[in-house]
């Protein structure tokens, strides 16, 4: 068994988002540490990048303030390394492909390996071009996670039957951020899913509240959250992570 699919072997998964070096990373290092101690089952790190195509303000903001504060994809590599002795859950990380693409895949992914990394979310690569990335994500063990949206529609069979890890199911159409309530009908999305896979899926984009988060989870594996934990980290700075692990707490109970 994968070590993503783990997460999901306990009940219903609650997965963080946190950008890497917002607003430092031994602040991102105790953020991660506080969500796991209270609950979330896999992390997802986002490595900062100047364009983010799918992200809301709060979440481009977060990537500014960590490119402004000088983090880099190097420094977040040694970063992993030294969180990897104390956080033992699934990590991935989660960045456009051409971060990927300028570092160099093999040597990135390769990287991910070493670092026990898990898998790697592009929101930005298309599923028909994944194999750009993908050969090099089996030989090295990273697990390359697709996204489905509102308007994947027919595709939504064919990247369920070649999912790996979990599948990231994006609530809405539009960008990251907060939500005050959720209209898509994920219920249909979540049935084809299951139709064609047996890989977990969880709902992400828009989830703020544990009542949207408990809403999320019964209709899927787990509810994935960035911008309201973003939104800590804007607010509290480096006081962020009791802040964090109180909220994760509250959404982890909402979903049990």
């Amino acid at each position: 068994m994968s070590n993503i699919r783990k997460a999901f072997e306990n009940g219903k998964a609650f997965i963080p988002f946190i950008t890497c070096g917002d607003p430092d990373l031994k602040t991102t290092a105790a953020a991660v540490k506080a969500a796991v101690e209270n609950g979330a089952d896999l992390i997802e790190l986002g490595i900062p990048f100047s364009d983010p195509t799918a992200e809301g303000p709060v979440i481009q903001g977060a990537n500014l303030r960590a490119l402004s504060g000088g983090v880099t994809t190097d420094q977040i590599f040694a970063f992993v390394k030294e969180l990897r002795r104390d956080v033992k859950v699934p990590m991935v990380f989660m960045t456009c492909a051409n971060v990927v693409f300028s570092y160099g895949a093999e040597q990135f992914i390769s990287t991910c390996k070493n670092l026990e990394i898990d898998g790697l979310i592009l929101p930005d690569l298309p599923f028909e071009e994944k194999e750009e990335f993908h050969p090099l994500c089996k030989r090295y063990g990273v697990e390359l996670v697709s996204l489905i949206a509102p308007t994947s529609g027919n595709r939504i069979a064919m990247i369920a039957k070649e999912a790996e890890g979990f599948l990231y199911i994006v609530s809405s159409l539009g960008v990251t951020g907060m939500r005050s309530e959720i209209k898509t009908d994920l219920a249909s999305i979540v049935q084809v899913v299951r139709e064609n896979t047996i890989v977990p899926c969880a709902i992400g984009f828009g989830i703020s509240t544990p009542a949207q988060a408990k809403k999320m989870a019964d209709l899927s594996d787990g509810a994935i959250v960035g911008s309201a934990i973003i939104k800590l980290l804007e607010k509290h700075g480096k006081d962020a992570p009791k802040y964090i692990g109180a909220f994760v707490k509250s959404m982890k109970d909402a979903i049990r």
